[in-house]
């Protein structure tokens, strides 16, 4: 008897989370899908995921991206990436998760975007001062 591994195949109308979040286009490579779902930024019904955590529609995922909180139901499975369009078919966005998606984008927006130091590296005075600053002496 011929031992074989399981595939995709194997569940119909299911596909693993790092799959469907690299073929929904939330992620660049797999890899960085995997990567967010190994260090906890990745739900799926109010759970936890593990990278092999089989999706199916109707599913919600809650997916962290930095200071933005993506809130989306399975609209359709897809192990394969296709165009952004055919990407923006696979979930729904919750109304929730939108609002509070575009208060952080627009919180973001209107922060300061850097903060300058000049235009070349601090001179003798001003080390002295920053050493005087952080308690080094001077």
């Amino acid at each position: 008897m011929m031992m074989t591994s399981r595939t995709d195949e194997d569940a119909p109308g299911k596909v693993r989370v790092d799959k469907w979040l690299w073929a929904a286009r939330f992620f660049k490579t797999r890899a960085l899908a995997a990567e967010a779902i190994d260090g906890g930024k990745v739900d799926v019904n109010g759970d936890r995921a593990k990278r092999a955590k089989q999706l199916q529609v109707g599913d919600e995922v809650r997916l962290r991206q930095g200071p933005v909180e993506w809130v989306v139901i399975v609209r359709d499975v897809q192990g394969r990436r296709g165009s952004a369009e055919i990407a923006r078919g696979l979930y729904d966005e919750t109304d929730e998760g939108r609002r509070k998606r575009e208060i952080v984008t627009e919180q973001l927006k209107s922060m300061p975007t850097a903060f300058s130091h000049g235009d070349s590296k601090p001179g003798k005075r001003d080390r002295r001062a920053l050493r005087r600053l952080k308690g080094d002496g001077g």
